[in-house]
């Protein structure tokens, strides 16, 4: 994959001339979010970022997905911050899906073009600009980060959705895999941020019902999802919003490959009291 496409969106507004029925909703077990709601009207803006502004996708919620916050950034050209994380217990991932940034983490630079992907622990010493030009697209993904005692934090790290091999899911053959950027096995980490990719007519050929939570952005393709008890149609720009235990299943089309950048949660005990 020498040459990454994904979907990123630009905003703007709809003209006066459009009907307003979309494929968006919010249930109590899931929401989808169409890339046609990512407009003008709904961006943010962040302290200690220039030149920027946000779409928030998915924020904790009491009594739905509670463990994570999912945001697309777009940093116009100049722009960036060299205070970006305002919460010292805050973990991120970022994916780069348009333009190009220069990110610096602990006095060393890194230049994350399409397709690049970062890992920041909590507490990282960590900046952003836009160098290159044109305006920059990426995800940030952000988790308070549950610290075990015994168990070393996670470093970060820099590397490439192109320099990783899929994992092929077994007796698929290779129509569903996954692109995963950390080891499973490594309980440093207690989320994983990977992309699933299904070819023409791959299948999750069972409604998953499973504890982690999940924001999933369509990065490419087209499928039909099985979410709850409804069947959707999504494509490159949605975003899917899973609480825990919420079934989910999926058949992918075609004509091109299917491809979803994919949170979740892993690797820690349930809590079993309320926070003190």
């Amino acid at each position: 994959m020498a040459h990454p496409t994904y979907y990123a969106p630009t905003g703007g507004h709809p003209g006066q001339d459009q009907l307003l029925t979309d494929r968006a909703m919010f249930t109590n077990a899931y929401a989808v979010i169409p890339k046609g709601t990512m407009r003008d009207i709904v961006t943010s803006f962040l302290p200690f970022w220039d030149k920027t502004r946000v779409w928030v996708l998915a924020r904790p919620m009491s009594g739905f997905a509670e463990t994570f916050s999912h945001y697309i950034m777009e940093v116009q050209p100049g722009g960036g911050s060299t205070r970006p994380e305002t919460d010292p217990n805050a973990q991120g991932v970022l994916f780069v899906v348009e333009g190009a940034v220069t990110l610096t983490i602990n006095g060393t630079d890194h230049v994350l073009e399409v397709g690049g992907y970062a890992y920041l622990p909590a507490g990282c010493d960590w900046r952003l600009q836009n160098h290159a030009g044109p305006a920059a697209r990426f995800h940030w993904i952000r988790k308070a980060y549950q610290a075990v005692d015994g168990i070393d934090a996670p470093e970060p790290f820099v590397t490439r959705d192109q320099d990783v091999a899929p994992n092929e899911m077994p007796g698929t053959e290779g129509r569903w895999s996954t692109t995963r950027f950390v080891d499973p096995q490594d309980l440093r980490h207690d989320m994983h941020v990977n992309i699933v990719n299904f070819l023409p007519g791959g299948v999750i050929p069972f409604a998953e019902t499973h504890v982690m939570e999940h924001g999933l952005y369509v990065l490419e393709g087209k499928a039909v999802y099985r979410l709850n008890q409804d069947w959707v149609e999504v494509e490159a720009g949605d975003y899917m919003w899973l609480r825990a235990f919420c079934p989910q299943a999926c058949y992918a089309g075609g004509p091109g490959p299917f491809r979803y950048l994919l949170y979740k949660d892993v690797n820690r005990h349930m809590p079993l009291s309320p926070p003190r």
